[in-house]
């Protein structure tokens, strides 16, 4: 038994992933260079793929470039930014909105358990698990409202805005997301919609403006 080589739109993609992740977690911070040589010796492969990623992160507005000057990881606070976090929030309630007429006792347990890891991992200060705990709530009623257009926009648009969540959930900021986390649970058990639509409109606004 043999396994299949790794083609080359896998390294590009693999590439692209490590870097965006990087990019996310402040591992590489807001004006960083970013040197496809270097980026390759890192992570072990040819310039190609690299390159590849980049471009295709400063179409997701996480880098930005200057030909024959600089390419280098995005400021945090951008006008795309901005743009993407007025998309993701019309998207969002979108979903909601779609979700909250079909939302069972074991979606809302879902949600409730995954706000009880987010709450446990801002104690802890383990920002990445809270990360992790935000996006499977938030994935309860995007898969309920079952548009997979809207599930490949957010997959598209969130991780711009990733390092205001870094910033938020590092702070006591966090806390004000557990207590909307709950109240838009609340609304949905209760399939209250304009109570859930307007509390995921504020979970989203206040990650520009609780700053």
């Amino acid at each position: 038994m043999s396994l299949p080589k790794v083609t080359r739109p896998l390294l590009r993609d693999e590439a692209y992933d490590r870097i965006r992740h990087a990019i996310v977690d402040g591992t590489l911070p807001p004006g960083a260079p970013l040197r496809d040589g270097d980026l390759a010796e890192q992570l072990g492969l040819s310039k190609a793929p690299v390159r590849e990623a980049l471009r295709r992160l400063a179409e997701d507005g996480l880098v930005e470039s200057k030909p024959q000057s600089y390419t280098r990881v995005s400021e945090v606070l951008t006008a795309d930014v901005a743009d993407a976090r007025e998309i993701v929030r019309l998207l969002h309630e979108f979903a909601v909105r779609q979700a909250a007429p079909k939302c069972r006792a074991d979606d809302v347990a879902a949600m409730r358990a995954a706000n009880d890891r987010f709450a446990a991992a801002i104690e802890a200060g383990d920002i990445a698990a809270a990360v992790e705990a935000d996006d499977e709530l938030h994935d309860v009623p995007v898969r309920l409202a079952g548009n997979a257009a809207v599930a490949a926009t957010l997959d598209r648009y969130t991780p711009l805005l990733r390092r205001l969540e870094h910033a938020r959930f590092s702070s006591a900021l966090a806390w004000n997301s557990v207590e909307r986390h709950t109240r838009l649970i609340d609304a949905l058990e209760k399939r209250d919609t304009g109570t859930a639509v307007s509390v995921i409109s504020t979970i989203w606004t206040d990650l520009l403006e609780d700053r």
